[in-house]
């Protein structure tokens, strides 16, 4: 937090004494006054006291954690994990979609289709990338990459980070449900190994549009859920006000995903979050990565498919009447 600008409320606790801290240690240098036993009590409060509170994060504070604008993003990921990244553009349709990026690269020794959703940092950025909103065209081009990965027998690698498909007249004009529902379908019977990562927000079809995959991950502070809490409270109670409670009652936490089997693990993040400690988690996600490529790479395709349609058939549950 000290490096970071967005200071959520449930933070400012850890914010004051860091304050408080920072004061100090200006009285030491400007006066040279000794004051290096009470700097490390005031230290270890801190750790104490940032312990105590991400241990203990609600499912609507995960949520606001998930979205902390320094969090790394797609393109961070790629750039910190991989080698020769080739970015490959347009779905051969219609147009290039900013909000979804891929192309090849190289992962340790394994050459890899990644591709994810991407986000801006400032407003202009944020209207370029569409707010990590893709278009249909984002789906399409997502689609071509993967059939192109297939076709040289290369392991695919999906970063999700959207708020949701983008809802506008013109995408749903141009097919947004088919090029998801395309996607679900092909995915679950392409013929290489997929791995997904849920890295920041996962709403929606908008995320699941590339979340099939032999494994699926989530950070450690990252939100997965068929709906955001605010257009799940606005549905319900005709208002944002509720948005803590819908996070709640969806149950959309990393943790939660993990107990009713979505997910098949959980990518540690540094204390407070992955944007305290970039590299922190660009290790964790590189060494997750390595190790399921070397399994998956030496399975043969036919059970490949076969263990991915039996892992998403297993989902949810079926009352025949």
């Amino acid at each position: 937090m000290e490096n970071n600008k967005q200071i959520f409320e449930f933070e400012r606790p850890i914010y004051d004494l860091i304050t408080r801290l920072e004061e100090m240690k200006a009285i030491t240098s400007e006066n040279q006054v000794d004051m290096s036993g009470a700097v490390a009590v005031l230290e270890k409060n801190i750790l104490e006291l940032k312990n105590n509170i991400y241990s203990n994060l609600n499912r609507w504070q995960k949520v606001q954690i998930s979205r902390h604008t320094n969090r790394p993003y797609t393109l961070d990921y790629i750039e910190a994990i991989t080698t020769e990244f080739t970015e490959l553009f347009g779905d051969r349709q219609v147009k290039d979609d900013k909000a979804m990026v891929g192309g090849f690269a190289r992962i340790g020794e394994y050459p890899v289709m990644i591709i994810g959703q991407q986000k801006g940092r400032d407003l202009k950025s944020r209207q370029f990338r569409n707010f990590g909103m893709p278009n249909p065209e984002g789906y399409r081009k997502a689609l071509r990459l993967m059939r192109l990965a297939e076709k040289f027998g290369v392991p695919v690698i999906t970063l999700i980070d959207t708020p949701g498909a983008y809802p506008g007249l013109e995408a749903e004009e141009r097919g947004q449900g088919e090029a998801i529902a395309r996607n679900l379908l092909e995915m679950s019977v392409l013929k290489t190994p997929v791995i997904c990562v849920v890295i920041g927000e996962g709403a929606s079809g908008g995320a699941l549009g590339i979340g099939i995959g032999d494994k699926v991950y989530m950070l450690e502070h990252t939100w997965y859920s068929v709906i955001s809490p605010e257009s799940c409270s606005s549905i319900l109670w005709r208002t944002w006000e509720k948005k803590e409670l819908a996070a709640e009652a969806l149950k959309l936490s990393a943790q939660d995903n993990l107990e009713l089997g979505i997910i098949d693990g959980i990518i540690p993040e540094p204390l407070g979050g992955a944007h305290y400690d970039h590299q922190f988690v660009f290790n964790a996600l590189k060494e997750q990565l390595l190790s399921d490529l070397d399994v998956l790479t030496k399975t043969d395709t036919p059970t490949l498919i076969q263990n991915r349609i039996e892992k998403f058939s297993k989902m949810g549950v079926v009352d025949y009447i």
